[in-house]
């Protein structure tokens, strides 16, 4: 009996011991609050990093935090209610034309295109941009990014955005979905799992991906103040290398092994449904290789925004931009 017990107090010691350490280490992470501007799946690699404890491996515990629309994300960090917001680079870019002298700088890019799909109210073979004119669109906010690539994409295409189609800004992003299926518009564009959910439900058909139509830009960044990102570059540093493992993640496993990592932030979604997302995300190539921003698309994303008649200036890349902590 005592050779037993022996055994197994040592055990339970070791235990205790681990227990503490566990603990311990965890107490000494830096707190972090991001601000996302909506939960999508077309973030994976952000949930990808949070999942895997990436972030803690960097010393950090991360909160993530829904914040909807770009210009409340950005409102969030000037106030100090969180250090790094999650959201287009175009709300930096007007902070910093407003002349705010404690601006937000953009310094890791995750998505590289517009994550959102044109979905029609009817079956469309062979869908071109043409179909568009003489419809309704539902488009998002002024100045929100999908709205302004939707613009640009038009008069890409040689169709003038606000005499051949009528685009609805009147919506918020998270009634769109809900608005087309009450009746509203013959198109809306919609992110994942919204798009997928129409399909499904048979209120309309995926017809297109905006992003492909769009080009290649810093949609979704990570910014934060200057003055933070002077003060605490351990935290900026630790936050960009976890953010560049999960992109590292998204580009070497397949879409069900994904799934698997991030199916608990998506309740509401079955994981054949989540697959079939993340593939869609795949396929149009979203994801950037590396959190690196170039001056090329920052100055693609001001290009968009002139287009919409929401850019009177260009902001300085050199200012908004800081690649220190990216590969």
């Amino acid at each position: 009996m005592k050779k037993i017990i022996i055994p197994i107090i040592i055990i339970l010691i070791i235990g205790g011991l681990t227990s503490i350490l566990f603990f311990k280490d965890k107490s000494d992470l830096k707190k972090i609050k991001v601000a996302e501007v909506t939960h999508s799946i077309f973030y994976a690699p952000q949930y990808v990093a949070h999942a895997l404890g990436y972030f803690e491996e960097e010393g950090l515990d991360v909160e993530l935090l829904l914040v909807p629309g770009a210009d409340k994300v950005a409102a969030s960090v000037l106030s100090g209610d969180v250090q790094i917001g999650f959201c287009g680079s175009e709300a930096t870019i007007y902070i910093y034309n407003q002349g705010q002298e404690d601006y937000l700088v953009n310094f890791a890019g995750l998505t590289k295109r517009d994550g959102s799909f044109i979905v029609s109210r009817e079956k469309i073979d062979n869908f071109t941009l043409e179909d568009l004119k003489g419809k309704t669109i539902i488009g998002g906010r002024i100045g929100g990014m999908p709205e302004m690539t939707l613009e640009y994409t038009l008069t890409e295409a040689g169709i003038d955005p606000k005499n051949d189609l009528n685009i609805d800004t009147s919506i918020e992003f998270a009634a769109m979905s809900g608005a087309f299926i009450g009746g509203t518009g013959d198109f809306v564009s919609l992110f994942e799992p919204n798009a997928l959910q129409l399909e499904q439900q048979g209120y309309g058909y995926v017809v297109a991906s905006l992003g492909e139509l769009g080009g290649v830009v810093p949609y979704t960044a990570y910014n934060a103040k200057k003055s933070y990102i002077e003060n605490n570059p351990d935290v900026i540093e630790g936050f960009t290398k976890a953010i560049q493992k999960g992109l590292d993640y998204v580009h070497n496993h397949n879409s069900k092994e994904i799934a698997d990592v991030i199916l608990d932030y998506f309740p509401d979604i079955s994981k054949n449904d989540l697959e079939t997302i993340i593939d869609r995300y795949k396929n149009i190539d979203s994801w950037f290789t590396t959190t690196y921003i170039t001056e090329e698309n920052f100055n693609h994303i001001q290009e968009i925004a002139e287009n919409a008649s929401q850019l009177d200036e260009r902001a300085p890349f050199d200012k908004l931009v800081n690649n220190s902590y990216s590969k």
